[in-house]
């Protein structure tokens, strides 16, 4: 079978609370359809984040529809989607028996009876094992223990997502044993593996899985031909088998300039072919850095190119440069670009002059925003950290809750 794999879509998500991504959304939903056609994928396999927020508006969940609905019009026979960190579990899987007869399997929770599956060819026989694992939480994976340390408590943690894979391998292998030969074994999963890429203003929440940040490779068993990773939005090869597809278009300007990708999957003759192929920009992003002549001289360039840029600019002169954002914006009257963000780093050292207002709030986010609390505060060494695991355990509550 040929599989398409992608994920972190994050259908509804917003630039910097300015910027709506529909058009983008729906350039790259038509694209991936054309792309499925030509190449004759079977399967498309969405690893987690297909919304942005657990509450998506009605224009996002529109879209989502329409694209399940078409996408078999396109030859793709499979679609399987697995919940991420900002998907609702209760909203993916609520009409998951109508899009079954879509031949859409959708894995919100943790549920071993719903990870593991077989697909058949296009003539009935098995031919692909499927571990539909989502974005663990640790309420559906393991039991909460009174007075445990943070230690013990990230050891338990660990230890049942590694439990967790365990049990679907062993499902996955009685699902092979069944089928009487050998057929490959597909796995996914949300969250932070060891040796996946991430970037600055990238956007990706830290899932703070209990106390753990990030999980090793070693995790996934050796006879999974290929783990279908989502959570990081930087496309990125961990090991042989495991592989990171990353977003569709740009989360920031952290990642303006990035080359966006999908991974296709061929077994046939009993190997394994791995692809990957780029996603155009429907949208360019583009970050300026410099003095006031570096950025007056690439705003004019921009101008003559009558090119739609979104922009970051991001001054690092001497002088001081107080007018700048309304500086800038005067040098794009009558163009298609549009400033959506403005550092005065100079500006702020100077007429701010404390640390923690060289950065905008709206730059920080929420841990960053309590380390500088701590660090304005005298507190030892030893009190801080357990402060911080604390905080980022009622961080990480709060939001499964939201979900």
């Amino acid at each position: 079978m040929k599989i398409l794999h992608t994920s972190d879509w994050h259908l509804g998500r917003m630039l910097y609370s300015k910027k709506e991504r529909y058009e983008e959304h729906r350039s790259f939903l038509l694209w991936l359809s054309e792309l499925i056609r030509a190449e004759g994928i079977e399967v498309l396999v969405i690893a987690g984040d297909v919304f942005d927020t657990a509450a998506p508006g009605n224009v996002s969940l529109k879209m989502y529809y329409d694209f399940l609905t078409d996408v078999r019009h396109y030859g793709c026979r499979y679609v399987v989607i697995v919940g991420g960190n900002h998907d609702s579990p209760s909203l993916l899987e609520a009409p998951k028996e109508l899009l079954a007869v879509l031949n859409v399997r959708v894995v919100g929770k943790a549920n071993l009876d719903d990870e593991v599956f077989v697909l058949n060819d296009s003539c009935g026989e098995p031919s692909l094992i499927v571990c539909a694992v989502p974005f663990l939480r640790e309420r559906d994976i393991a039991k909460y223990a009174e007075g445990e340390s943070y230690s013990d408590r990230s050891a338990r943690i660990f230890e049942s997502i590694r439990r967790h894979y365990e049990l679907v391998v062993e499902a996955a292998k009685e699902k092979r044993r069944e089928a009487g030969r050998h057929l490959p074994v597909i796995a996914t999963g949300h969250l932070s593996v060891s040796g996946g890429k991430t970037s600055e203003d990238d956007g990706v929440r830290e899932t703070y899985i209990g106390s753990i940040e990030c999980v090793g490779s070693e995790i996934f068993s050796s006879d999974f031909d290929y783990i279908a990773l989502g959570h990081y939005h930087i496309p990125s090869r961990v090991s042989d088998s495991v592989f990171y597809s990353g977003s569709p278009i740009a989360m920031g300007f952290g990642e303006a300039g990035q080359i966006k990708r999908v991974l296709i999957v061929d077994f046939e003759g009993g190997r394994r072919r791995i692809s990957e192929r780029s996603i155009p920009c429907f949208q360019r992003l583009e970050s300026i850095v410099g003095n006031r002549e570096a950025i007056s001289k690439r705003l004019q360039e921009i101008v003559a190119s009558a090119e739609s840029v979104w922009l970051e600019v991001v001054y690092t002169g001497s002088e001081l440069f107080p007018d700048l954002a309304s500086w800038a914006s005067e040098q794009l009257v009558g163009s298609k670009a549009e400033i959506l963000k403005v550092q005065n780093r100079r500006y702020l050292d100077t007429v701010l002059a404390q640390e923690d207002a060289a950065r905008p709030l709206e730059d920080l986010n929420e841990y960053e925003v309590f380390d500088k609390l701590l660090c304005s505060r005298d507190f030892p060494e030893d009190q801080k950290e357990e402060l911080k695991q604390l905080y980022r355990d009622t961080v990480a509550s709060i939001k499964e809750r939201e979900i």
